[in-house]
């Protein structure tokens, strides 16, 4: 079954062109069939290629998924046109009546900053606290993942000495994990963040599992089982050029940074890099998704009761 997206979302003609299937409402509407409803809570301020990387892996499963964009009420974003967000984004108090059935958090450029100092730090811990009782399965993306890990666990973030960035080994710590079905036992992540959260400081935790792991760059990805939350510190979402344009646009501002680690071919940032985690990315997104349909309420609006 194909994503449904609006028709008008400019990640949809790139979708089509890449072989996801998209749909139009018209379509939607002639399958006798209750679509899973994932919600993506986009804090970043490229809100456009956010989109896309997410809506591929999404659109990759062979279920029928409605994608719904929401954002941050009270924060303007930077780098993406009002025009666009009035089109296709509702505020989280426009849906914070709503239930889903998965929920993404991404992540946000502003690790450096403690949580407390966020201009919407009082939101995020009142839609953190909402997805206990509306969600039945939410996936953390990196800050995103690393605000959620504190809020509920207190789990606390390190200020890391240089950037972490780079594509990274990492290993499959428990190939029996319904969301590493299919994983290799060790695989390639992107990394890029300035802060990291410490197994020691996890493994307090009795409700949460280490999935995966890196010796270089430490946890990856963490699963609760009570409250069906996925932490991801990293980026398996992004593109192949991702890392450059983040390396460049340092590059062309004068900002000091080194060159992504095991990333350019031979080292050379004249050459274009190639993807090696995308099939791992699909996997985990897909294996995400199927065990949201084995488990959640054919009812949506049952979603939460059993809590």
């Amino acid at each position: 079954m194909p994503i449904k997206i609006p028709d008008t979302l400019p990640a949809f003609e790139t979708l089509v062109q890449e072989g996801v299937r998209v749909m139009t409402e018209t379509m939607a509407i002639r399958q006798d069939i209750r679509p899973l409803q994932i919600g993506l809570l986009n804090l970043m301020p490229n809100k456009i290629k956010t989109e896309l990387q997410m809506a591929r892996l999404v659109g990759a499963s062979p279920l029928q998924v409605e994608l719904s964009l929401i954002r941050i009420g009270g924060h303007k974003a930077k780098n993406t046109s009002e025009d666009h967000l009035l089109a296709f984004y509702q505020t989280w108090e426009e849906v914070k009546q709503r239930k889903f059935d998965g929920f993404i958090i991404t992540g946000a450029p502003i690790e450096l900053l403690p949580y407390e100092d966020v201009t919407y730090w009082k939101e995020m811990q009142e839609i953190l606290d909402w997805t206990e009782t509306n969600v039945h399965s939410t996936m953390n993306v990196c800050w995103g993942a690393m605000a959620a890990i504190y809020h509920f666990h207190g789990v606390p973030k390190y200020e890391l000495k240089e950037k972490a960035f780079g594509v990274y080994r990492h290993r499959n710590l428990k190939p029996s994990s319904i969301y590493l079905n299919g994983f290799s036992d060790n695989f390639e992540v992107p990394v890029s963040r300035w802060t990291e959260v410490r197994r020691a400081d996890i493994e307090k935790c009795e409700s949460l599992e280490i999935l995966m792991e890196s010796s270089e760059m430490g946890v990856c990805l963490v699963h609760e089982k009570r409250g069906r939350r996925l932490y991801m510190f990293n980026h398996v979402e992004y593109d192949s050029t991702s890392l450059s344009d983040e390396y460049f646009r340092d590059v062309n501002a004068g900002v000091p940074i080194k060159m992504p680690h095991n990333y350019f071919p031979h080292n050379d940032p004249a050459l274009a890099p190639q993807n090696r985690w995308r099939s791992h990315a699909h996997l985990l997104f897909g294996n995400w998704i199927n065990e949201i349909y084995q488990t959640t309420p054919y009812d949506v609006e049952e979603i939460g009761m059993d809590l």
